[in-house]
């Protein structure tokens, strides 16, 4: 057992005390033992709150249980009367407008991509952080958004032809988003700004200006011969970089070598799903990396090819204004950070009476304490422009729980001497009970609430789990066309424009899975813009770059006007399961094609949150695809395969001879890594893989678990992992 310290009655992991002594308050001017003294108030107070939500959480699952038992032929009246008799389904409240007084400028006022990272993977942390601006040339060049034909191949080499491709999409970019006043950028030979206003030469020696004016707004080096020229379209920044002597600008008529594209405005740094957090020496991990992050001191070497590379936050960036004046621009995007739920604990605290504090509390603490050095300027950067702390929360169920991350923060602010408010809150709209009472979810944080967004993976392992005994779900894939997605999807923005979160809050859209395929991206992810979202969610800070993209072509702020006053009443299609129809039976084939795909997902992911700590990752499918993996996935998969189960649509002998399949699979899969631990040999499970028997029983537990979540079983594996090393 680690060694501990007692403080304010808590029995303390000596290694999380002493991080918090020599380096959480360091430069703070909060003694150790009125931090102390203060979490200890606030988990006496707040823990047993915590503890009957979640027993409310599984008196309600357990009633809708027993009416699925008793009442098995679907009917939406009286299935809607049942919610609202247990307390499920609440009155909407009047209208109203969140009153959150100040909230970050990226937040807003401008549409852009945002990326989440693992706060825990320090390099991933500063890469996300530095993704607010993002080579357009690179972006292309790297991915199948240019293609390889004619050779344009990548190669291992500079290949001229694939980068005149690269040119020419550049160039049409600047056609849409900077449009001159004749002529086209194509054309362009010299760009030079004289008195004030930018002068192109085009290739027949005429000289035209920008359609706008307004859009020219600085630039570095000499203006009749500028370096970098700073523009702005929809809100967001670019820049058209000039360099003649660079080997890619002296190939360039005009000398332009890059354009650069204000990218991630604002980045999720994650302490959850995304990652492996189970004891103290994981949260302390965490934790530093959140503190170094708003210090300013977080640096991460390792090494690119044969070189050592030492990454660290960027720097602001600078301009010259038209007047003479110096533009500084943020250099990083604004961080969130985003705790846990509400229903994990961590050994990393123990309380009074002996019980692990809940992890959720201690995270609203200890984040909260690291972002203060921001807030009272520790760090040569700044993160927040308006002295706020922005926290995501996920995986609330319903108002509820939602004022009860209010009274925490609350809380929270008081120990530490903060306004009211000063804690912001992001709403993760991804349970079944906080999407058909979405409304009155806000109205319980009207005045800190600056984000909600879908998360489809999470709010479908929901779905699938409140509804287990009411049948079989259909295949995964089906799923994602039932009514209830797109009543989701579309009531999220609806209530978010009617709250009054045009000019205040985000309206976010879920992740794009994979990230090698940015085609696929460009042609997808622009629709989540079309429907009135003014963020969605990126794996990359190169995905970043390419989606930004769409925001230029979309004004994100005018198409919401649109749909200020638009209600379409969709909470009939959100209650109605994904269920499979009597009338339309699968095939042998089809239930074990999906059973194959289900499995191989789960110990894809599985394999390398046990056996390696890694919480979110690219993931090889049955198909050798590439796809973005984290506990969300994971509880989709989990939970359809033990739905079927609890319905006969498959056995639980064709379920385990399809995980010992499927490990040679993923094995197979990862026989590059030295580090990885085969769950199979020879056609039979490897007996001392934890990894394998988690995997198991996510599934032949997952009717068990509370609200289908993951954690506890991943937690109780990995830990057992962590003794055997």
């Amino acid at each position: 057992m680690n060694a501990t310290v007692t403080q304010a009655g808590m029995t303390i992991d000596a290694d999380f005390y002493d991080f918090v002594d020599q380096e959480l308050l360091d430069g703070l001017s909060i003694s150790s033992d009125s931090f102390w003294q203060g979490l200890a108030s606030i988990v006496t107070k707040l823990s047993p709150k915590n503890h009957a939500l979640l027993e409310k959480r599984d008196e309600l699952q357990a009633q809708i249980d027993s009416y699925h038992v008793q009442n098995p032929n679907w009917n939406a009246e009286k299935y809607r009367t049942f919610l609202e008799s247990i307390g499920y389904l609440l009155p909407e409240p009047q209208d109203f407008e969140i009153t959150t007084e100040v909230s970050e400028p990226e937040i807003a006022h401008v549409a852009a991509p945002q990326l989440v990272v693992p706060v825990n993977n320090a390099r991933f942390a500063l890469n996300a952080a530095n993704a607010r601006w993002g080579s357009l040339y690179d972006a292309l060049y790297g991915t199948d958004l240019i293609s390889e034909e004619d050779g344009a191949e990548k190669g291992s080499k500079y290949n001229p032809v694939r980068g005149f491709k690269v040119m020419a999409y550049g160039r049409q970019l600047l056609d849409k988003i900077l449009p001159l006043s004749t002529g086209s950028h194509i054309e362009s030979t010299h760009y030079g700004i004289v008195n004030g206003v930018l002068i192109v030469t085009l290739n027949d020696s005429r000289q035209v200006q920008l359609a706008s004016s307004t859009q020219l707004l600085g630039y570095q080096g000499p203006q009749h011969n500028p370096r970098v020229i700073l523009f702005k379209h929809h809100g967001l920044h670019f820049e058209i970089c000039i360099d003649h002597d660079d080997p890619i600008g002296k190939v360039d008529k005009a000398g332009i070598k890059d354009i650069i594209l204000e990218s991630a405005l604002t980045t999720i740094m994650d302490c959850e799903d995304s990652v492996t957090a189970v004891d103290a020496e994981d949260k302390v991990l965490v934790y530093r990396n959140w503190l170094g992050l708003n210090k300013g001191s977080l640096k991460e070497q390792f090494l690119k090819g044969d070189q050592q590379v030492t990454r660290c936050l960027n720097g602001d960036r600078e301009y010259i204004s038209l007047t003479g004046e110096p533009i500084i621009l943020s250099g990083r995007a604004m961080m969130f950070v985003r705790n846990v739920g509400h229903l994990m604990t961590t050994p990393a605290v123990f309380d009074a009476d002996g019980n692990e504090v809940y992890e959720g509390i201690l995270d609203a603490v200890v984040t909260s304490t690291a972002a203060l050095h921001d807030l009272q300027g520790n760090s040569p950067y700044k993160n927040s422009k308006t002295a706020s702390i922005n926290i995501v929360k996920p995986k609330m169920h319903g108002p509820e729980e939602v004022a009860f991350t209010a009274e925490l923060f609350d809380q929270v602010e008081n120990m530490l001497g903060l306004p009211k408010n000063t804690i912001k809150m992001g709403i993760m709209d991804e349970e079944r009970r906080t999407s058909v009472n979405l409304k009155a979810c806000i109205e319980a944080a009207k005045a800190r609430v600056v984000f909600i967004n879908t998360g489809f993976l999470d709010r479908t392992g929901d779905e699938i789990h409140t509804s287990m005994l009411a049948g079989p779900v259909k295949p995964k894939e089906d799923i994602k066309t039932q009514p209830w997605i797109s009543a989701y999807e579309r009531q999220n923005v609806e209530v978010g424009l009617a709250s009054g979160f045009k000019g205040r809050a985000q309206i976010g859209k879920g992740m794009w899975p994979k990230p090698d395929e940015m085609a696929n991206m460009m042609n997808a992810k622009g629709a989540q813009l079309e429907a009135g979202a003014n963020t969605a969610w990126v794996p990359s800070p190169t995905a970043a770059t390419l989606h930004s993209i769409h925001y230029h072509e979309i004004d994100v702020q005018a198409l919401q006007n649109t749909l200020l006053d638009h209600q379409s009443h969709c909470l009939d299609a959100l209650l109605m399961p994904p269920l499979l129809q009597d009338d339309m039976p699968l095939s042998p084939s089809e239930i074990q094609a999906e059973l194959d795909n289900n499995i191989q997902g789960i110990l894809g992911y599985v394999v390398r949150w046990i056996d390696q700590g890694i919480g979110c990752s690219k993931v090889p499918d049955i198909f050798h695809v590439g796809l973005m993996e984290d506990r969300a996935t994971l509880r989709i998969s989990s939970q359809h395969i033990a739905n079927w189960l609890e319905h006969q649509i498959c056995t639980q002998e064709q379920v385990l001879a399809t995980f010992v399949k499927m490990a040679s699979v993923v094995d197979s899969q990862n026989s590059y890594d030295p580090n990885y631990v085969p769950m199979c040999t020879d056609g039979h499970p490897n007996s001392n893989s934890l990894a394998y028997q988690a995997a198991i029983s996510l599934v032949l537990e997952g009717k068990q678990q509370p609200n289908g979540y993951t954690e506890p079983l991943l937690h109780y594996y990995r830990r057992l992992k962590k003794q055997t090393h």
